[in-house]
């Protein structure tokens, strides 16, 4: 794949010997977790206030991260709505062994909703 990432670098996180299986890949759900926090602390600064994840859409796992890699998310605005907005993550990894190469892993679009201190629903503030 010849591109760059799209977005944002919101979070940098390396992949720990914790984070995998037996096998030793990193899990899934350890990758969309950052993205998910990557998508977290983009939203939150657009909201300016506490979001929720709501949604996350046509997530497509493309090769693997293994322990050491550092997992780099990148967040790119799609839309806003009236309390929600997505955003279209990108995690690209650095192999320990090539710091120059990077490597798109996963990708995958998140819904963040801005809620109250009841975590209600509210509307976001233009």
């Amino acid at each position: 794949m010849d591109r760059t990432p799209r977005g944002e670098l919101t979070i940098r996180v390396q992949a720990m010997p914790k984070d995998t299986n037996p096998s030793g890949d990193v899990f899934g759900g350890w990758i969309l977790s950052q993205m998910d926090i990557a998508g977290g602390v983009f939203c939150k600064q657009i909201a300016m206030g506490r979001v929720v994840t709501i949604a996350i859409d046509s997530t497509q796992f493309r090769l693997p991260v293994f322990i050491a890699d550092t997992l780099c998310c990148y967040v790119n605005f799609v839309k806003q709505g009236r309390t929600s907005i997505t955003v279209h993550i990108e995690a690209w990894v650095n192999r320990e062994f090539d710091k120059e190469e990077i490597i798109l892993v996963t990708e995958g679009e998140f819904t963040f909703v801005k809620v109250d201190e009841d975590r209600n629903p509210t509307p976001i503030e233009d």
